[in-house]
């Protein structure tokens, strides 16, 4: 069997005042594989994501995450806090203490496993929404996360950027051995991933096979939209 980078079971949340979100959700990522997440708006994919991250604690369940997490928004103004490209991605180095010239080396690797070297000294006002979620992306790899966790990335972008972006992430999967778990409610999206999950009030209730999911979605549209 493949090692798993992700595993949840069982896992339950409810907001404050009781509205249950997750209801014995379970599911396995394998590691260096590319997986999305799929269901309906409040079948509880957000905050499944957000609880990978730490970002919310699960009500009951468990939750084993191996490797370093980076966490991208859907609107990559949530994250980006520096003034320019190279600041931003250096950001998240800060703790680590390293050498200045070690801090730049990590920047440089970061950028270019982006695409996106030669915009290290411009100004993160002046970058496309497509731009902004690849220097995200860039920070995480420069903290060199493992596991990446995409919250709609592709849901403020223009459909050209859209499919750079799940490219992108394919590609860096494929050549650095990273795990990716993506939250998409576009079918076209499912082309570039190796399998895919279902979520249905709370609950993984398919997963499998990108295409097999797509024609069930496309007979069935309203279990994803």
């Amino acid at each position: 069997m493949a090692e798993v980078a992700i595993r949840v079971r069982d896992l339950c949340f409810s907001w404050p005042g009781g509205t249950s979100v997750l209801q014995s959700c379970s599911l396995d990522v394998p590691k260096g594989e590319f997986w999305m997440l799929l269901g309906t708006n409040g079948s509880g994919k957000s905050t499944l994501l957000q609880l990978l991250a730490g970002l919310l604690l699960p009500q009951a369940g468990e939750i084993e995450i191996s490797g370093l997490v980076g966490f991208v928004f859907q609107n990559p103004d949530h994250q980006l806090v520096m003034p320019t490209v190279a600041a931003d991605v250096a950001f998240g180095l800060v703790e680590e203490k390293l050498p200045l010239d070690r801090v730049r080396a990590r920047v440089r690797e970061a950028l270019a496993a982006v695409n996106l070297l030669e915009l290290q000294r411009r100004p993160i006002y002046a970058l496309s929404g497509g731009q902004k979620q690849r220097i995200a992306i860039a920070g995480a790899i420069a903290r060199k996360s493992e596991i990446l966790l995409l919250d709609e990335p592709t849901a403020l972008l223009d459909p050209d950027s859209q499919l750079d972006l799940v490219a992108q992430v394919q590609r860096l999967v494929k050549s650095r051995g990273l795990t990716a778990l993506w939250v998409t409610h576009r079918l076209e999206e499912l082309n570039y991933c190796d399998g895919a999950f279902l979520l249905e009030q709370g609950k993984v209730v398919d997963r499998g096979e990108p295409e097999r999911l797509k024609q069930r979605l496309i007979q069935q549209p309203n279990e994803a939209m």
